[in-house]
């Protein structure tokens, strides 16, 4: 394609457009250009059409989602609809939220190069450009590594080199940090601010708002149910964004909140030291005999009335940990207690109705051919009457705010909402335990806090377990923190004595964050950890 390099690489103008299936336009009327060179961030809470200014941008619309489209989208130039997939795709990179959506390679090399090679580029180009784009992003060592063993955030980080190794001039991030521990993200963004500078245009659409702020996106775009709320400066957004859509640095929201309602919050989880539910006593384990071990001797004891926020970076075993709870993984040594009784004597369909475990990624859970069924497949299967199947997966959708999209099909709904899906269909099966991996991934600010308000206060959990790259979810609602690091418990206690250990926080690659340090701060007056919008109402 050949590029005009004096044009404006980006330019919408009067961008519409509404799908086939839905009544109401996605996006009104957008209109803003991205210059090169520029980062522009994009907020907003989920649904507010981000994701569909995306489609339009790399041609997935109108091409694979069908519907009415009016206004101009140009790059470099040249109106985007008259460009072929190859010539778009050379220009126009992106990154979706969900990298199990992404990746088609069974190994990485093969990976970041299937893009490469339908250009039909030499075998010496394709290694040459496949290498230099790993050892940019600083994960050569992963090259020959098969994409199946991946963690979640090394999966992100091998779609964003398939991306970048067709060298784009335009980049979409599409919530680029949703599978990233917190040091990882602090990387990836002074990678994309790096991009930037070099002179690529990046299109960041983000709900972790604080985290982005911080590498000085140029423009922020603020979008509210698909129209264009603020285009500006970052500073101009403090003052317009809602703060119970979109998450701002802990300090504005306690100021903010100072004129409003104090929030009320109370957990129907109570603490309860004597039952022990699950135990972990020198447990190791391993995939392959041929690879090293995952998790190194560990020893760990829920209770009940425990509400725990697992912690650490990525790869370093907290997924294969909670997944030895449900009985998905045996020991390689040592043994899983669930409520006394091994789970190598248990089949997981009895341990299911103890443990009720929300995977990290949606696409591993769902398959039903709506979202209704989804949700009655669990109890069903737990031999639940038909009227308690319905009453629970009511109240399941009305936890998660799904209520409307009871006969959409799962599998074509966003990465966020299916999110939300695979959510409530654990919560449906009401298990008396909890674990959700990464229940915040994809998600806006309010969709989470309500879910996780709604179910931290609805009865029947004997304990919940999250696990999380988002500090301020364990700040807000755990009880205790658990600091997962190279396969071995770093520490274990209540988050206001865990967390205050900075030292130990950045060797666990766990990042601390605007609403940790005013917690701590004000932690002699309070007592314990607060949201910023109870701070407002507690501190002097």
């Amino acid at each position: 394609m050949d590029l005009n390099s004096e044009a404006i690489p980006l330019s919408i103008q009067n961008l519409t457009f509404r799908y086939h299936i839905r009544e109401q336009p996605a996006i009104r009327n957008l209109s803003f250009d991205l210059h090169r060179g520029e980062l522009l961030l994009i907020a907003g809470a989920s649904g507010c059409g981000k994701t569909t200014l995306m489609r339009c941008i790399n041609g997935l619309i109108p091409r694979s989602y069908r519907g009415e489209l009016d206004g101009q989208i140009t790059l470099f130039g040249r109106d985007a609809r008259a460009l072929g997939m190859a010539d778009l795709s050379q220009t126009v990179g992106t990154l979706l939220q969900d990298p199990e959506r992404q990746i088609v390679g069974s190994y990485v090399l093969n990976e970041v190069a299937f893009g490469l090679e339908n250009l039909e580029l030499s075998r010496e180009e394709i290694l040459q450009r496949v290498d230099e784009t790993l050892d940019y992003l600083g994960i050569l060592e992963l090259r020959d590594r098969e994409t199946f063993g991946l963690s979640g955030g090394e999966k992100q980080k091998v779609a964003l080199a398939g991306a970048l190794a067709m060298r784009p001039r335009i980049l979409l991030l599409d919530e680029p940090l949703a599978s990233l521990d917190p040091a990882s993200a602090q990387e990836a963004l002074a990678l994309f601010r790096r991009l930037a500078d070099e002179g690529v245009s990046v299109m960041l659409v983000e709900h972790r708002v604080e985290d982005a702020l911080k590498i000085g996106p140029d423009t922020v775009l603020y979008m509210d149910e698909g129209e264009q709320v603020y285009y500006g400066d970052a500073q101009g957004l403090m003052q317009v964004v809602d703060y119970h859509k979109v998450k701002l640095p802990a300090p504005i929201v306690m100021e903010r909140a100072k004129s409003a309602p104090p929030p009320t919050f109370m957990l129907a989880i109570r603490p309860d030291s004597r039952d022990p539910l699950v135990t972990f006593e020198d447990v190791h384990f391993r995939y392959d005999s041929t690879l090293p071990e995952v998790l190194h001797g560990v020893a760990l004891t829920i209770r009940k009335g425990d509400v725990v926020a697992i912690l650490g970076p990525n790869g370093a075993g907290k997924t294969t940990l909670v997944k030895h709870t449900l009985g998905l993984l045996k020991p390689t040594q040592g043994r899983v207690l669930l409520e006394g009784r091994d789970t190598r004597e248990m089949t997981i369909a009895h341990a299911a109705k103890t443990v009720g475990y929300v995977f990290q990624s949606p696409s591993q859970m769902l398959f039903a051919p709506t979202v209704e069924d989804e949700l009655a497949f669990g109890p069903r299967n737990l031999r639940y009457d038909e009227e308690t199947i319905r009453r629970n997966v009511d109240l399941a959708l009305q936890t998660v705010n799904m209520e409307e999209y009871r006969d959409s099909p799962s599998l074509a709904l966003s990465f966020g909402q299916q999110k939300r899906i695979s959510i409530a269909a654990i919560l449906a099966m009401r298990s008396r335990i909890l674990m959700m991996d990464e229940p915040t991934a994809g998600q806006d600010y309010w969709n989470y806090m309500a879910f996780m308000d709604a179910i931290l206060q609805m009865p029947g959990f004997d304990s919940v377990i999250f696990i999380t790259h988002d500090l301020d979810l364990a700040v807000t609602y755990a009880n205790r923190v658990v600091l997962v690091h190279d396969g071995r418990i770093a520490a274990d206690g209540p988050p206001e004595e865990v967390l205050r250990d900075y030292d130990l926080l950045q060797r666990c690659r766990v990042v601390p964050t605007s609403l940790l340090a005013l917690n701590l701060e004000v932690l002699p007056q309070t007592g314990r950890f607060m949201r910023a919008e109870m701070l407002a109402h507690v501190v002097a």
